[in-house]
């Protein structure tokens, strides 16, 4: 009789789960939006943090030059700190990556946020580069990864409480794989629709209240349009692109600045041009 009794216990166990999944809700600080997510931020940094390294090497690794390291960390900054993104309790870290080949960005749950130098290559502005970054700051800030993975998690537990229940092992391996599979779902995320539209409003709100144009961010879908060359670019692949994305942003830039997107905000393509082209063609 004793593995009905450990199934019954670790069935009602995952009942508890499903029951705490549907009847709670955290309000996000910053969208205001009620969320079910089942990983507390400082979980979001750890499983970001373990992820970084694979989806680096996958990659190619870090971009060769530490100035533009460096140049990409403090755009990344300034988009984050002088936002209402620094509410947010994530150690936003911002990676360069080698791959010249394809054309995205990504961000990990907690922080970690990674351009490829084949998109750099396709910008001519730090208001098109803030435009990436706020993007991917978005989905982090909007905690996306955190609710997919609730709900890819959620179906998962009541097989994973079974698999406990029938095993007499009480060794730690089962945990290390469950941690392993949680990285590899990060990896390999993908954002639905309106997770991406979400991220394109909070995209646009933190690159100008960082204080640039937010006509960037408009520049950026049409660079990445051109940049699938007749075909879809990688970014597509990873963050759908609505047929009305370009148009839901002009028309976002028209509400807010009805006279005009105003003058102090600036689109850096002076700036980017000294501190990217040059590092970008000679590291290439």
């Amino acid at each position: 009789m004793r593995l009905p009794i450990r199934l019954i216990i670790a069935l009602l166990f995952a009942l508890f789960g499903l029951v705490g999944y549907c009847g709670s809700a955290v309000e996000n600080p910053i969208t205001g939006e009620s969320q079910r997510v089942s990983l507390s931020p400082q979980q979001e940094i750890t499983l970001g943090q373990q992820a970084t390294q694979e989806i680096a090497a996958q990659h190619g690794g870090l971009y060769p030059d530490e100035a533009l390291q460096q140049y990409i960390d403090q755009i990344g900054g300034r988009v984050v700190q002088q936002s209402a993104a620094a509410q947010a309790p994530y150690p936003f870290e911002f990676y360069l990556l080698q791959d010249p080949q394809t054309v995205n960005a990504f961000a990990l749950p907690g922080g970690p946020i990674f351009i490829t130098a084949a998109l750099l290559s396709q910008l001519s502005s730090e208001a098109q580069l803030a435009g990436v970054l706020g993007h991917e700051v978005g989905h982090v800030v909007g905690r996306h990864a955190a609710e997919h993975l609730a709900k890819q998690q959620l179906g998962q537990a009541l097989a994973t409480a079974v698999g406990v229940a029938a095993s007499d092992s009480q060794d730690g391996g089962r945990q290390a794989a469950v941690v392993a599979q949680a990285v590899n779902q990060v990896v390999s995320l993908q954002y639905g629709r309106e997770d991406e539209l979400e991220s394109d409003r909070l995209g646009f709100r933190f690159m100008t209240e960082a204080g640039y144009d937010p006509r960037g961010i408009v520049e950026l879908m049409e660079v990445l349009g051109r940049a699938g060359g007749g075909g879809t670019p990688e970014f597509f692949s990873t963050h759908p692109n609505p047929s009305n994305r370009i148009e839901r942003l002009e028309a976002l830039v028209a509400e807010t600045y009805p006279n005009g997107v105003p003058a102090e905000l600036t689109s850096g393509q002076e700036e980017f041009a000294s501190n990217v082209r040059p590092r970008l063609t000679g590291g290439s």
